[in-house]
């Protein structure tokens, strides 16, 4: 459950990982705090977090159970914060997701991860690197979470643009293919990072704009960098969407484009068809009196008018881009 537990003091991590016994909960203003990295705890794993830290029950509730959009929420000094997480499977042309339920206090930062996607293993040890960032305390560390969690929607955008790219080249191709379902597949994906990207602007806006628990006045420009990021990655994600739906139109246009060229061709045959039909017809009649029947070069005129017909038909329709 524990991925790594630290108590840092002055910016500097005290030696061994830290046990909850021996975290010393500090007032505001001390150097000390604390950080307690989870993954995928259970109930009853947590309980001893939720004591410890004095965690409000309902943010302990959506940390364990998972499956939240993205929110911020404030239980008097804690801040509690859902982000959604992503890495994009380029084999397979899906997104997967995770989900980080961060908890922010003055003196500690508990963060529970759930799914694969953007692992802080590289975030605490670039952290470490900087003790003067780290001796900013637990928000100087949320936002390094949120920095490498927008960061790492841009290989994800990377991986949807190199699709959209090949969508197009695949729709306005002559194989005859039809891409319509990796088309739906590709916008399904892209509507799932919108769902994880667009509730965030809110959250990451109220840690520019406005003050809360957990988030020092000094510390909030930081979070201005990554809200504008964020914005840009959202508005790609938008255009991206919009490609779709008109890649998406463009295909079902081509579709009936093809259709009806097909039907132009098969009307087109069916027409030189129904000439030498008609003239057969009617000398299967089996009158008594046709004077043709009587006729020596009867049979070999009756094809020559036949094979004139067609030819004529055929120029025709060959000059009028039936065939």
């Amino acid at each position: 459950m524990i991925v790594d537990s630290a108590l840092y003091c002055g910016g500097s991590r005290q030696p061994g990982r830290a046990g909850l016994a021996d975290v010393a909960r500090s007032n505001g203003g001390s150097d000390r705090f604390y950080w307690l990295g989870l993954f995928e705890p259970t109930a009853a794993e947590f309980d001893e977090v939720r004591r410890t830290f004095d965690l409000h029950p309902l943010a302990v509730e959506d940390a364990v159970k998972a499956h939240q959009r993205p929110k911020l929420e404030t239980y008097d000094d804690t801040l509690f914060l859902v982000v959604k997480t992503a890495r994009y499977d380029d084999p397979t042309e899906t997104v997967e997701f995770g989900e980080l339920h961060i908890f922010v206090g003055v003196d500690f930062i508990v963060v529970v991860r759930h799914g694969e996607a953007t692992a802080l293993d590289g975030v605490r040890a670039r952290l470490e690197a900087t003790p003067e960032l780290m001796a900013v305390g637990p928000s100087a560390v949320l936002h390094a979470i949120l920095d490498r969690v927008v960061d790492d929607y841009m290989p994800v955008m990377a991986g949807i643009d190199d699709d959209i790219g090949e969508l197009e080249s695949a729709v306005f191709s002559d194989d005859g293919g039809n891409p319509v379902e990796r088309i739906y597949k590709l916008k399904r994906e892209v509507l799932g990072i919108h769902r994880a990207l667009h509730p965030l602007v809110d959250p990451l806006t109220r840690l520019v704009e406005q003050q809360v628990p957990g988030i020092p006045e000094s510390t909030r420009s930081y979070f201005r960098d990554v809200h504008d990021h964020l914005l840009r990655v959202s508005e790609q994600n938008d255009t991206n969407r919009d490609l779709l739906t008109s890649i998406l139109e463009a295909n079902l246009t081509r579709v009936g484009v093809r259709q009806n060229e097909d039907m132009r061709k098969i009307s087109a045959w069916v027409a030189m068809a129904a000439a030498p039909t008609a003239i057969a017809g009617m000398y299967g009649m089996n009158f008594e009196h046709m004077p043709e029947l009587g006729w020596r070069y009867g049979y070999p005129a009756v094809l020559v008018v036949i094979a004139l017909v067609c030819g004529i038909l055929f120029r025709s329709f060959r000059r009028s881009g039936w065939l």
